[in-house]
């Protein structure tokens, strides 16, 4: 199983930044994903998810109405589309598959710094 994220890096406020998350060696389509972040000295945080089907998306209340998440059940990746992004939205993101009774499967993390 792996879980490969690309797209960080380093953008000023207000730019925008599209992560991808290639997902390889479980059922994609059967799985919730998930965008996490954790910032330094800070706990993990959900930040976005969608369902298996793509139906069906939350957001933390602190990206709402500036990030979309989707998903491409074809190519076995996920997205989260960032905009107007603050320097508060510097962490190291990571994308999380789950389903209920199975294993839950984490990427390595993509570093994105928002600084002027």
């Amino acid at each position: 199983v792996q879980l490969v994220e690309s797209g960080g890096g380093s953008v000023q406020p207000g730019g925008s930044l599209r992560l991808s998350c290639a997902a390889s060696g479980f059922t994609f389509s059967s799985y919730a994903m998930s965008w996490y972040r954790q910032a330094p000295g800070k706990e993990r945080e959900l930040v976005a998810a969608i369902s298996s089907a793509g139906g069906s998306t939350n957001y933390a209340d602190s990206v709402k109405g500036r990030s979309t998440i989707s998903r491409d059940n074809a190519k076995n990746t996920v997205y989260l589309q960032m905009n107007s992004l603050k320097p508060e939205d510097t962490a190291v993101y990571y994308c999380n598959a789950r389903r209920v009774g199975r294993n839950e499967y984490w990427g390595q993390g993509t570093q994105v710094t928002v600084s002027s």
